[in-house]
């Protein structure tokens, strides 16, 4: 008798590329993406383009704020848009279910995670520095004359720009982490809120010193701080706000990372 064996051919390695290949067209294929970064866009610039408006018609003659800064005015909302573009790309799939087949597909798991978070990064820096120097230069021309005329090529102005995009993209990625670490679209969303953007202000309002130190090492106001031109007591030095938010981002997403291999889909 003879005993026929059969063997099953092994499929093509997921490789990392295919991955990050994979993770870049679910973000692009979702409909919140768009809108997401088209609200982002649209209202810093608008942001921008109104201050700087209203600057050069001498109703604001007495306003003191950092000369990059106050034309980045409408990045307040794109801290929130850009952080729940992360939260949505990870827990948006498990609102769905869809994260099942995500894993079946990349058992490993972690994988998945980094993929998404290095999609997340690239689309949200290259986005987000386009829109800062559109904005910058489109202020800049009702500010010809004024103590805020400034140009790209000025000392220190591209380097602001550039730090500005590098906090919010470390935004974006610890609205990511949360989503994963927490699952939930409004619970990612509800912890970035209270947790970013809310609970550095309370500590703010309490009369000790150290509480007040503190709270400039949050990400949203390490945030804050990358878009000043020049330092000032109110937020961390560049350096410290870059590292904070480097620590802040490694931290959440690490712990996702933990989770994500112990934990069941």
């Amino acid at each position: 008798m003879t005993t026929l064996a059969t063997t099953t051919a092994p499929g093509p390695a997921l490789s990392p590329a295919r991955v990050l290949h994979s993770e870049w067209h679910k973000l692009w294929t979702v409909r919140s993406t768009w809108i997401m970064l088209a609200a982002s866009t649209v209202l810093t610039i608008a942001g921008g383009i109104a201050i700087g408006a209203s600057y050069g018609s001498g109703q604001a003659a007495d306003f003191a704020l950092d000369p990059v800064q106050f034309l980045l005015f409408g990045t307040q909302f794109s801290q929130i848009i850009l952080a729940v573009v992360g939260v949505l790309f990870i827990a948006g799939e498990y609102s769905t279910g869809m994260v099942r087949s995500t894993m079946v597909a990349v058992p490993r798991r972690v994988p998945v995670l980094w993929s998404k978070a290095g999609v997340v990064a690239g689309v949200v820096f290259t986005t987000t520095l386009a829109t800062l120097v559109v904005t910058f230069t489109s202020g800049q021309l009702f500010l010809d004359g004024t103590d805020k005329e400034l140009s790209l090529t000025d000392r220190g102005v591209l380097g602001t720009l550039l730090g500005s995009t590098a906090g919010l993209t470390a935004l974006a990625l610890v609205g990511l982490g949360l989503g994963a670490l927490l699952r939930s679209v409004p619970g990612g969303i509800t912890a970035y809120i209270g947790g970013v953007t809310v609970l550095p202000e309370v500590l703010r309002t309490f009369p000790y010193d150290v509480l007040d130190s503190a709270a400039k090492y949050f990400p949203g106001r390490a945030t804050e701080g990358l878009m000043t031109l020049h330092d000032t007591p109110d937020y961390a030095a560049t350096g410290p706000a870059l590292l904070a938010l480097t620590l802040w981002t490694v931290a959440i997403l690490g712990t996702a990372t933990v989770l994500l291999r112990r934990r069941d889909v």
